[in-house]
């Protein structure tokens, strides 16, 4: 069975679907973008909020940058800089959110990133939606 292949049995057994994205190294905030707007196109939007929550909370997250963190933070504000698993976090601490990963590796189905940070009872469950420009 190929990578894809079991992707997809897999979805099929959550009940998911695949949505496929452009995969031009924005593809993970595309995914979260979608996930949180309902359209890929903000995710230089998301790109920004995820930046900023890595850089207000380097204690959270410097300790996993196998690199100089204000490096990784250059880099990760790039747009075509693909996204990782710190970015996953800082994504689910920014927005107080339980992310799930459905993979296609064989040992590992999914995975589910947790967020670190408690947001108040009144917290939006995500910032305000950017507006496009006309």
């Amino acid at each position: 069975m190929s990578d894809h292949e079991r992707l997809l049995s897999r979805l099929q057994l959550y009940s998911f679907v695949e949505l496929k994205v452009q995969g031009d190294g924005n593809c993970q905030f595309r995914a979260l973008s979608h996930q949180l707007y309902h359209t890929p196109d903000n995710h230089k939007y998301l790109r920004r909020q995820i930046v900023n929550q890595l850089k207000s909370n380097p204690e959270a997250y410097e300790g996993y940058v196998p690199m100089d963190y204000a490096d990784y933070l250059k880099k990760m504000a790039k747009s075509g800089k693909w996204g990782d698993h710190i970015t996953l976090q800082a994504a689910a601490d920014a927005y107080g959110l339980k992310i799930f990963v459905m993979t296609s590796f064989k040992d590992t189905c999914y995975s589910e990133i947790l967020p670190n940070f408690r947001k108040s009872k009144g917290d939006p469950p995500s910032a305000e939606v950017p507006r496009k420009k006309k």
